[in-house]
Formats: C-alpha cells, sequence, structure tokens
C-alpha cells in the first residue's frame, strides 16, 4: 500500500526519533555500568532535540529502568493502524537493531479488537505485509489464549493482541494473564531449582512468585502469561491511548516491562508525548475524508419523514455512483446508518424508536428490499461476517443503536441518520466518524460522491452544531468542523460559502485553459496515463542487479542487554544474561517467493520479478553463507525495491522522450482534454486570506475570496506577495488532487501551487501569459524537486515550440511559462517576473 505524504512524514519523524534514542541509550548504559545514579532518563534527553519542545513527560518501566514512550495523534480515517505496522518495523530497524522478538499490541474494546485480529491475520492484508516485510516474513500473531515458547520469539515477530477492559473492572480482568498457568514453562527455571528462580527475580524483581523474600523454601516465579511478558520487555503498541490513563491501566501497561510505548491516539491527553500531529487538513488534502458534511435538521412530527428523507438521499447518491462506475469502473454503493433508541428483542414499546420499527418503515413505505437493510446490535448482528465491499453484498441501510460507534469501517458509509432522543447529545459525537472516509481513499470529482450527509430528527439547532463540533474533535478532526454545513427546515446555516469570479474577472470564466501532455491513440488525443502509457513499455529484460549482488551485509547484533531463555549450556541455570548477542538467520529462509511478492509494486511481471529475485539471491550467495543473507532479508528487499524502483523511473524516462519525439506525446491544449478552472470554490467564511501589510482580504485572486485552509506558511507568503504585483492581473491557488496537474514519467503527478496570469502592456484588463508556479522550501530540495524541475523545463520547451494561439482559438496571444521556487529566492523570482 502506498504512503499519503502525511504519513511519510509520519514515519520519518518516527525514524530521527529512534535513530537518536538508540544511540542516547548506549551512551547511557555506558553511564549506568559506572554509577546508575548519575544515569538519567535517556529517553527525556532527545526529546526537545527532535521535537524542538521541552514538555516530555517521563516514565519508566516495571524495572524502575527510563521508559520510552510517545504518542502518534492520528485522525480517524488516518490510517493509525498501518502507522503501527510501520512503527513496529522502525523501531525494530534502528532502535531494538533486530526483526524478531515481541510485540504487545493493545487494544481497548472487543470491536476493535476483532477489526485488529482480523486484519493482521490476513497475510494478504496490507498491515499484515508490512509486518512480514519487516520479520522477513516470519510473523506469528497471537491471542492471549496461544501458547508459544522461546524458540517462537527468537526466530519470529511475534504480536500478541491482548484487550484493556475499562478500568473498573481492570484487577478482576488482569488478574487471569498473572495466575499461574501452563504452557509457559520454557521461560522459566524449574520450580525446584531455587537458586534459579532467586536469580531470575533478581533481574526482574516485579514478577508474581510464590513465597516470600527470605524464607525458608525461597520463592518460586509463576509461570503465567503476564510473567512471560515482564521476561519479554515487549514493545508495546497502544491503540486509542487516551483510553490507558487511568492509573490502573497505566500500572498495568508499564508493569509489562515494555522497553518502548507507543500510542495511537485521535485525541490524546495532557499527559501524552505527542511526537507527530496529524490534522484533519492534512486528510483531507490526502483524499482520505469526505467534506462537506451536510447537516439537515428535521423539526417535522414524525421520525418517518427524516427516514424518508435520507431513503431519497441514498438513491440520489446511488444513481451518482452508477454513473461513476460507468466512466470510471470504481464500484461505491452508498449505505445509509440509522441510529434507533432501542434494538432488544423484548424492548420494544410505544414511545420509543425500535430497530424494528426503522425496518418496516423502510419496507413498507419506502419500498427497500428486505436484504438490503440489516440490523446491528448486541444480540443481532446481520453483517457479521459480510464483505461489505462486494458487488454481490445487498446491504444499503444499517440500523444500529450504539454498535457502530467505533471500531467498524467500511467507507461506503456515506448518510448518518439520527432518530434517537433529541435530548442526547451523544449519538452525533460517537457516530460522525463512521461517515468520513472517502472510498478507495481518491476523490471521485463527483461533489455528491466527495461529501457526508447527516440527517436529524428535532434536534436541539443550538445543541446541534456544538454536538458535531465536539463529534470532529473527538475524531481528531476538530480543524475541519468548519466544513460543516447545516440546514433546517430550509434554512441554512453554513460555515463555508461559495465564491465565483471577481466582477473584473468574469469575463474569464470558462476560459482559462492550460495544456496536459496528451498522447495519440486511433487518429485522436488524450490525457497522458503512467500505468498504461509508461510503466506497460517499459522493457524489464536488461534489468540490471549488479549494484544489489554487491550489497555489503552486515552480522545483525542487538545493542541492549536482554535475556534469552532456555539457551543456558548449563542446566542449573536456565536463565543466561547476555550483552550482545549474534543474531544470525533466527532459523530463517531466503524466501524466493517472499521477495518477489514485495517487489511486484515496482516490477509487475511476476515472471521478471521472480527472476530478478532469484538472480540477486544467486549473486549474494556468492559472497555470503546462506543464513547471512536471510539474516539481512529485510534490508536486501528494501535495497531491492529502492534500486529497481530508480531504474523504472530512468526507463519510464527514456519512453516519455522517445514517445515526445516521436511526436506521439504532445503537451499542448486540446479541448478534450485541457484544464479549465472551476466556475466557483467553497471557502470558510471565518478563514479568508488576508493582506496583513494592507489590513485587508487579498485583491487580486481570480475568486472573491481565497480559502487558508490549504495553505502552509510559505504559501500564504507568496499569496500575500503575488496580491502586490502590479503587473499581475490575478492569481488562483491550485487545489492538490482537484485541479489542475502535470503526469511526468513518475506515477505521482504534479500538483502545482499557484496558477498566475500577467497582465498584458497593451490591454491591462487581459492577460498575455499564464505562469504557474511550485513551490518548495529549501530543505526540500531533492531528488523529487530536480524531477519537477526536469518535467516543467519540458513543459516550457514545448510552449517555445508551438504557440498556443495556433491550438486553441480560445486561448489567443497567450504564453505559458512553468517555475519551481524556493523559500530562499521565491521573492526574487515573483519581483523578477512580475514588476
Amino acid at each position: 500500500m502506498q504512503l499519503k505524504s502525511y504519513q511519510e512524514e509520519c514515519i520519518k519523524k518516527v525514524r530521527e526519533y529512534l535513530e537518536k534514542l538508540a544511540v542516547k541509550r548506549v551512551a547511557w548504559e555506558k553511564v549506568r555500568a559506572i554509577d546508575a545514579s548519575m544515569a538519567g532518563d535517556f529517553a527525556s534527553a532527545i526529546w526537545e532535540d527532535v521535537t524542538g519542545r521541552l514538555n516530555y513527560r517521563p516514565k519508566t518501566n516495571g524495572l524502575k529502568e527510563p521508559l520510552p514512550n510517545f504518542c502518534l495523534k492520528v485522525p480517524t480515517g488516518g490510517g493509525k493502524t498501518l502507522l503501527a505496522c510501520h512503527t513496529i518495523d522502525q523501531i525494530n530497524q534502528h532502535y531494538v537493531r533486530k526483526k524478531t522478538g515481541f510485540v504487545l499490541w493493545v487494544v481497548p474494546s472487543t470491536a476493535i479488537y476483532e477489526q485488529t485480529i482480523k486484519s493482521l491475520k490476513d497475510r494478504e492484508h496490507p498491515y499484515r505485509q508490512v509486518l512480514d516485510l519487516s520479520s522477513g516474513g516470519r510473523t506469528q500473531i497471537l491471542e492471549k489464549t496461544d501458547h508459544f515458547n522461546p524458540q517462537d520469539v527468537e526466530e519470529k515477530l511475534c504480536v500478541m493482541l491482548l484487550m484493556l477492559p475499562s478500568a473498573n473492572r481492570v484487577a478482576k480482568e488482569t488478574l487471569k494473564i498473572f495466575q499461574d498457568a501452563g504452557g509457559f514453562e520454557a521461560f522459566f527455571p524449574n520450580e525446584d531449582d531455587l537458586k534459579a528462580n532467586e536469580e531470575l527475580l533478581k533481574r526482574f524483581p516485579n514478577l508474581d512468585a510464590f513465597g516470600k523474600e527470605g524464607q525458608a523454601f525461597g520463592r518460586q516465579v509463576k509461570t503465567s502469561l503476564g510473567n512471560t511478558l515482564r521476561l519479554l520487555q515487549p514493545i508495546v503498541i497502544l491503540d486509542e491511548g487516551q483510553r490507558a490513563y487511568s492509573e490502573g491501566a497505566q500500572a498495568t501497561i508499564n508493569g509489562f516491562n515494555p522497553r518502548i510505548v507507543v500510542e495511537l491516539s485521535a485525541t490524546p491527553p495532557e499527559g501524552a508525548n505527542v511526537l507527530v500531529s496529524i490534522t484533519g487538513q492534512a486528510l483531507n488534502r490526502e483524499q482520505m475524508i469526505k467534506l462537506d458534511i451536510h447537516v439537515s435538521n428535521k423539526q417535522s412530527v414524525t421520525w418517518k419523514n427524516t427516514l424518508m428523507e435520507s431513503v431519497a438521499q441514498q438513491q440520489k447518491l446511488e444513481a451518482a455512483a452508477r454513473e461513476y462506475e460507468a466512466q470510471t469502473g470504481s464500484y461505491i454503493r452508498p449505505i445509509v446508518l440509522v441510529q434507533v433508541e432501542r434494538t432488544g428483542k423484548e424492548q420494544r414499546a410505544k414511545g420509543f424508536i425500535h430497530a424494528e420499527d426503522a425496518r418496516e418503515y423502510l419496507i413498507a413505505d419506502c419500498l427497500i428490499p428486505a436484504d438490503q437493510i440489516a440490523i446491528k446490535s448486541s444480540e443481532k448482528d446481520d453483517i457479521e461476517g459480510m464483505d461489505l465491499y462486494a458487488r454481490d453484498c445487498p446491504v444499503r441501510y444499517i440500523i444500529t443503536k450504539q454498535a457502530l460507534q467505533e471500531g467498524w469501517d467500511c467507507s461506503f458509509a456515506y448518510v448518518l441518520t439520527i432518530l434517537t432522543d433529541p435530548k442526547s447529545k451523544n449519538a452525533l459525537t460517537q457516530l460522525i466518524g463512521r461517515i468520513l472516509r472517502q472510498p478507495g481513499a481518491r476523490k471521485t470529482k463527483v461533489r455528491l460522491l466527495d461529501e457526508c450527509y447527516v440527517y436529524c430528527f428535532k434536534q436541539n439547532a443550538g445543541g446541534l452544531a456544538t454536538a458535531i463540533k465536539h463529534g470532529l474533535e473527538g475524531e481528531g478532526l476538530g480543524d475541519i468542523s468548519g466544513r460543516v454545513a447545516i440546514e433546517e427546515d430550509g434554512k441554512r446555516n453554513d460555515s463555508r460559502e461559495e465564491v465565483g469570479y471577481r466582477s473584473r474577472f468574469k469575463k474569464f470564466e470558462g476560459k482559462v485553459y492550460l495544456p496536459h501532455f496528451i498522447i495519440q491513440e486511433e487518429g485522436d488525443w488524450r490525457e497522458l496515463r503512467y500505468e498504461m502509457d509508461l510503466a506497460s513499455r517499459i522493457d524489464w529484460s536488461d534489468v540490471d542487479i549488479s549494484r544489489l549482488v554487491e550489497l555489503k551485509l552486515e552480522d545483525i547484533e542487538t545493542r541492549d542487554e536482554h535475556v534469552a531463555f532456555g539457551l543456558s549450556s548449563d542446566p542449573a541455570y536456565v536463565v543466561e544474561k547476555r550483552k550482545s548477542e549474534h543474531m544470525g538467520s533466527g532459523g530463517l529462509k531466503v524466501d524466493r517467493v517472499f521477495i518477489t511478492r514485495h517487489i511486484m509494486p515496482v516490477v509487475p511481471n511476476p515472471w521478471v520479478a521472480y527472476k530478478v529475485a532469484n538472480e540477486t539471491i544467486a549473486g549474494l550467495m556468492k559472497r555470503y553463507p546462506e543464513e547471512k543473507v536471510a539474516a539481512n532479508l529485510v534490508y536486501i528487499v528494501e535495497e531491492m525495491v529502492k534500486d529497481l524502483q530508480a531504474q523504472k523511473d530512468v526507463k519510464a524516462e527514456a519512453v516519455f522522450r522517445k514517445l515526445i519525439k516521436e511526436k506521439k506525446v504532445c503537451f499542448f491544449l486540446h479541448k478534450k482534454q485541457d484544464f479549465d478552472v472551476p466556475k466557483s470554490v467553497k471557502v470558510n467564511k471565518a478563514n479568508v486570506l488576508f493582506n496583513p501589510n494592507k489590513g485587508e482580504p487579498v485583491q487580486k485572486s481570480l475568486f472573491e475570496k481565497v480559502d487558508k485552509d490549504d495553505m502552509n506558511d510559505l504559501e500564504e507568503q507568496v499569496a500575500v506577495c503575488l496580491d502586490e504585483q502590479e503587473q499581475l492581473l490575478w492569481w488562483y491557488r491550485n487545489i492538490v488532487h482537484a485541479d489542475y496537474f502535470v503526469q511526468g514519467w513518475k506515477s505521482n503527478k504534479i500538483w502545482p501551487d499557484f496558477i498566475t496570469a500577467k497582465a498584458d502592456p497593451n490591454d491591462p484588463t487581459d492577460y498575455s501569459k499564464v505562469v504557474v508556479l511550485e513551490t518548495k522550501g529549501v530543505h526540500l530540495k531533492n531528488e523529487d524537486t530536480k524531477y519537477k524541475q526536469d518535467i516543467f523545463a519540458i513543459c516550457n520547451e514545448f510552449g517555445k515550440q508551438t504557440p498556443w494561439k495556433e491550438l486553441e482559438s480560445a486561448f489567443p496571444h497567450k504564453e505559458v511559462e512553468f517555475q519551481v521556487v524556493f523559500d530562499d529566492e521565491w521573492k526574487q523570482k515573483v519581483l523578477e517576473e512580475f514588476m
């Protein structure tokens, strides 16, 4: 699964933190060996260096050792489970420095538990594939009832899911995992070996044991799952971390003696050490969520009218979805979530809206087929085991009370219908996140299908806005609360407004064109597509593996002191402490099919991919024994992907330039393929762009107002500067994934930041030149930037060769120029162009 840009930035930040943490820990261990009182907290020491903040809150584990802990703030729909899997990989690579071991994944509820365990056990799921790549295909997913042994931990990446109960049941539930039990004896000394038991308790003083210290018969360590976890010192992943901040929950988690704790939360509590904070705007830019949120509050006498409107909206959405599928092949079946007051079999009573009431109304009055309606409750679960994304799945309505409040995801859910007691403030707060995810994490460019809808029955108007705001904040999406439009019996209260062209620019409406790379096909032209037109023409017969077979492989050693179980040659000492242990292959084998599967996203032909994998491994085995190749398998796969992707880019560029030379690909305006600036845009009324130098809204934007929500600091500065240039007629903020793009020889499209028009010297009310700008921070001068500059150079060369007036009569005498500007030079570039 290709990561979104904010996910890549998140992982980059995590890697930076872990690399510095590992270095600091080595220094800490040296100091501790001399004088433990002088060692301090190595995790606190690097926090300011990585984050620039002094707000780190230190913790210790059950051994009173410093406990590195950090939180990833990820809003609902942001892919927190995927980020958790990548974080495990980063910890193993850069902190623990081993690809096997033990991960304790703690979740707060049954719903989240079931969803997570299902995904992690599915070898075809992206989450599992990340873990398999990290472990070299040796991942073992465990539940607390499963048994495992020391060899499993030594040779595999063991991930155990554990449910953390609510605080008032902690003692009762956790007692089970700390009870003496069979199945874990291999981790502990024999019960009659008093010396070995005492040695183990000295090393791990917080282990539960029978007997008391100093008594004649000594102490015997309990062979429980809880004690086993304490011995293993696991990596802890804490899902919904804000739910585990009670004193009891913290004591339980820290008492497992973790080596590091990673929290994932949409709403971290005050005491969380937030390393990365992802915003709702970041998700929206990456097409992860549906916006705007349209809320209709019906004050009619009966709830049936509210449900009827929901049905009408679903049918309208389904019609749009069918048309979208006919054009793109992408399938969407819009689903309505209906929240009622009661669902229990014996709870049907006058005065309360029951699930069966809603179901019967949908069938009898709205003529909805029975198989399109499902009830989801604690007693009845019609969607259990059902693939809601399947084309043959009929479900379009899901009726529930609160069974979908967490742990349930289906991006086909578009409409939320609230029929519960108007006095209840929880419905919207708890269910709003269930309809926000965008199908396929890709905007359809059909407004109806890129937004979501809420229908309420007799909710208090003032309380409604507050409930929605709290609901979004509870999903970590408080920064998009301005994207909510509330309509109450025909009266619309929208925090956003639709604005059109400024009056003096009205004459350009529908007449601003920009060229695309287009390809000739059957006597006509169409938009160039990466996979269809470039990747499919790549010749992989001459793929070069010379660098790959020369990779330097290392003996992987652990940096941290750890305990090995049942490995001592002396039978009197089951537990052997070792400062450094050669990891070797840990029983791993070199699986060429495994490698093939992981390089196929780059080399799509399975036969070619397998040949590359086989030849690379054969070349490495001429230089290294199989055990060493196996021990470095993750590193080898990562290097193969990087090297093959680099070769793919070179080959795709050659294909691209060859098609241009043969005049099969051109860059020009075409009536069917050119980009047309939209006729109107939506802006947040409370967050429009002002010129701070003049104390007024910007004046030269193509549209009457400009929304700041989609701008970073550099883009705001550029926009304000553009607005002050005399020779600039107008400028437009290009929206990523929605507006103008340039498709080059790499898969990702280039979405410039600004489209600007330079005033015509002969007619100041018209423009003679369009300048397309892409802004970059100096720290982002990299290979990607060089690629964009190369593409823009080709665009500009086309512009010199062929005047646009010869290609499109509606665009006479206009020039188009493309520029990449950096934050250390942008102002000079703008002044040079427009002064």
